[in-house]
């Protein structure tokens, strides 16, 4: 537990380097294309037409509990963007930014970090995007947004447990990355992003609730279309914060264990 409060505490007094690398990380992302940032928003935007045609007008798929299924539909893809883009990144951060692993005196903790910092833009982006989209659909905003704050740290949290494993490991089986793509190509299937968990039973829904992704998205959901608050899901996010932290003990015991061993490997 020392060692995870000192990682911790590292990540927090790195902050203001965090942030201009994540910025720098964020700019040099787009910077040889001719569109730029433009690029950023290209895929998600292309993802939820398509989505939205198959389902909306192929399937012809009815509303969701009375909302439109654009709406039902785009809370729940926009935090998924957001996961997979950070996870796909942070896996190879420690390979892209092999260059500041092998100085003595930088934080490598903090790489990780700078690629879900440089994605959050993006979702930042997204999600004031998301509540002018519900605006025009006649949703008010309410304070029930402003969980749209805790949900998000929630998803960061998981998304740095997660990424501490994979960049560990990545280092030593190149793998890693190849192999988390193709977890994600499938995995959006298996949080309610597409579908209604009220499809299924109660068994089911019972074992779709250990992806702590279904916490999440359901909090997206509740904080702008049902306007459930937070207590009221009190035991999933009870559960969801014991896996969260198990998930980072984890990632900050293998990068503890391995992390003198990536400058020998990169």
């Amino acid at each position: 537990m020392g060692e995870i409060m000192r990682l911790i505490r590292e990540l927090f007094n790195s902050r203001t380097m965090l942030i201009n690398l994540s910025k720098n990380d964020f700019k040099n992302k787009y910077s040889g294309s001719a569109l730029g940032i433009v690029w950023g928003f290209v895929p998600p935007i292309m993802t939820i037409l398509i989505y939205w045609f198959i389902f909306n007008i192929g399937f012809r798929i009815v509303p969701v509990e009375g909302v439109p299924y654009l709406l039902w539909l785009v809370s729940g893809l926009v935090p998924w963007f957001f996961f997979s883009e950070s996870i796909v990144s942070a896996t190879n951060s420690f390979t892209e930014y092999s260059y500041l692993v092998k100085k003595v005196v930088f934080k490598v903790s903090i790489i990780p970090l700078v690629k879900i910092i440089s994605a959050l833009f993006i979702h930042l982006f997204f999600i004031w995007i998301l509540m002018y989209i519900f605006l025009l659909h006649g949703y008010i905003p309410s304070l029930f947004n402003l969980q749209l704050l805790y949900y998000t740290g929630c998803l960061i949290f998981l998304i740095i447990g997660i990424s501490l494993v994979t960049a560990t490991i990545n280092v030593f089986f190149k793998d890693v990355s190849q192999i988390v793509v193709v977890i994600l190509q499938f995995g959006v299937w298996l949080a309610p992003i597409m579908w209604n968990p009220t499809i299924f039973s109660d068994k089911w829904i019972k074992i779709l609730k250990l992806n702590p992704l279904y916490y999440i998205i359901q909090g997206y959901r509740d904080s702008l279309i049902y306007n459930i608050s937070i207590y009221e899901r009190l035991d999933e996010g009870i559960y969801f914060w014991c896996i969260a932290i198990g998930i980072f003990i984890l990632g900050a015991f293998l990068f503890k264990k391995l992390k003198p061993h990536f400058a020998d490997l990169l």
